[in-house]
């Protein structure tokens, strides 16, 4: 009986000598597994650091997942530290609650 694949060793008639059992695969781990665990890693970092290269790209085509993408560092207009905003926002709130209480006063004298 003839098949176009050779007969495996297993299963193959045995003439009396023994053959070797072929070399087993190298076990999980050790330094190649680890260096190639660590260029994943620094792949993986490389492409979510990296900024946009233009406003759709950043999510502004209509398909953006969070409002986050919109503010990129290369969008138009006028760059404001955010504790500048708080501060000026913590001053309009003090200044309107000052009128308030401004007119209240003027309005309890004045009557």
């Amino acid at each position: 009986m003839s098949s176009p694949r050779p007969s495996s060793p297993v299963n193959s008639p045995s003439t009396g000598s023994t053959t070797a059992r072929p070399a087993s695969p190298k076990p999980p781990g050790g330094p190649a597994t680890a260096i190639r665990r660590k260029a994943a890693a620094d792949r993986a970092d490389k492409v979510a650091n990296a900024r946009p290269s233009s406003t759709r790209a950043a999510g502004a085509g209509g398909s953006s997942s969070t409002m986050l993408k919109l503010y990129t560092d290369e969008s138009p207009g006028l760059k404001v530290d955010p504790f500048v905003v708080m501060v000026l926002s913590i001053g309009f709130i003090i200044s309107v609650v000052a009128l308030h209480i401004i007119a209240k006063v003027t309005k309890r004298f004045s009557s």
